[in-house]
């Protein structure tokens, strides 16, 4: 605690969690850690298979093994602190740990919003102009991309930490969520944060709208030129690829929009609690499962890894 004038300000908060200590929660809290070491092993696996397999080498996979690495340090951010919170039956963080997670979780979750409307364009470009593909999307311009996600994203970041940590924090100390959430945190500032709260609509219409807002367009376009497809085999399996790209995107802004979007009046934090489940491990460990391993060309590359391990096993 420090002492400015007659108000005591806080040095550190204290998390109420996810998960209590009851049967069901226990169970929950299994359930959760399951999820991690999948988002962790699928979204690892990704980025392996992509960087030793040189077939794999194209737009499609270069942004797909960033979004597995955002989602691997996105998860990584979030889910061991919170469950060594909960083995240990308590959990406070600092004062600068929580500006530090605030600024790489929002780093994270900001720069892929901005990977998906990319990838989303990706796609757009290989099904409506196959042939000028390779030059519309040169190595150049995928590397100015996944640059331009992290750039956003680092600036995102920084606004929010710094303008969250600037307020004092003179009253409980307990923060009702699993992690440095800007909504959570604000309820515990002894300041009006109404303006704050408007440049957190403004950033939120640039960093959730704007990309969504792309990645529809492109969607729709990609859905007119499936439609324009002579094949029936070709349609439906555009069709189901892109239904469940678009549900797992949908999954993914939809729960950003609900909890950063809203008015502070409007939260609830058991809401807020249960929704930020979805961005911060739901779509972590769903994305390499819709994007990538369901992909014959991904199966190919780790059927060859396979074996190639085996190989040298057998050789050693």
């Amino acid at each position: 605690m420090v002492w400015v004038g007659n108000q005591t300000l806080i040095s550190h908060f204290i998390f109420l969690g996810l998960f209590t200590h009851s049967p069901l929660h226990i169970f929950l809290f299994s359930i959760t850690m399951i999820m991690f070491l999948m988002a962790l092993s699928g979204n690892g696996l990704m980025i392996l298979l992509i960087n030793v397999s040189p077939h794999l080498h194209t737009p499609m996979y270069f942004f797909l093994s960033w979004l597995s690495l955002m989602d691997l340090m996105l998860i990584s951010t979030i889910v061991p602190r919170m469950a060594v919170d909960f083995l240990m039956g308590h959990g406070s963080i600092s004062f600068t740990g929580c500006g530090l997670q605030i600024l790489f979780f929002l780093t994270l979750t900001g720069g892929e919003c901005f990977l998906l409307a990319f990838m989303a364009y990706d796609r757009y470009v290989a099904i409506s102009n196959p042939l000028r593909y390779s030059v519309v999307m040169s190595r150049r311009v995928c590397w100015l991309m996944v640059s331009g996600s992290w750039l956003f994203g680092l600036v995102d970041g920084l606004i929010q930490a710094v303008f969250t940590l600037s307020f004092p924090y003179c009253g409980s100390q307990e923060i009702d969520h699993f992690f440095c959430d800007v909504p959570a945190v604000l309820k515990l500032a002894c300041a009006d944060t109404s303006l704050y709260e408007t440049m957190i609509y403004v950033c939120c219409i640039l960093m959730l709208l704007l990309p969504f807002s792309v990645i529809s367009a492109s969607y729709l376009k990609i859905l007119v030129a499936v439609l324009c497809m002579r094949s029936a085999e070709g349609r439906q399996k555009a069709f189901a690829t892109c239904s469940s790209h678009m549900a797992v995107v949908s999954l993914f802004y939809g729960a950003a929009m609900i909890t950063y979007m809203r008015p502070q009046t409007y939260h609830s934090s058991k809401q807020d609690k249960v929704v930020s489940v979805f961005y911060t491990m739901i779509t972590p460990m769903l994305n390499p499962l819709i994007y990538s391993l369901r992909n014959k060309e991904v199966a190919r590359a780790l059927k060859q890894l396979l074996r190639r391990c085996l190989c040298s096993r057998g050789q050693g």
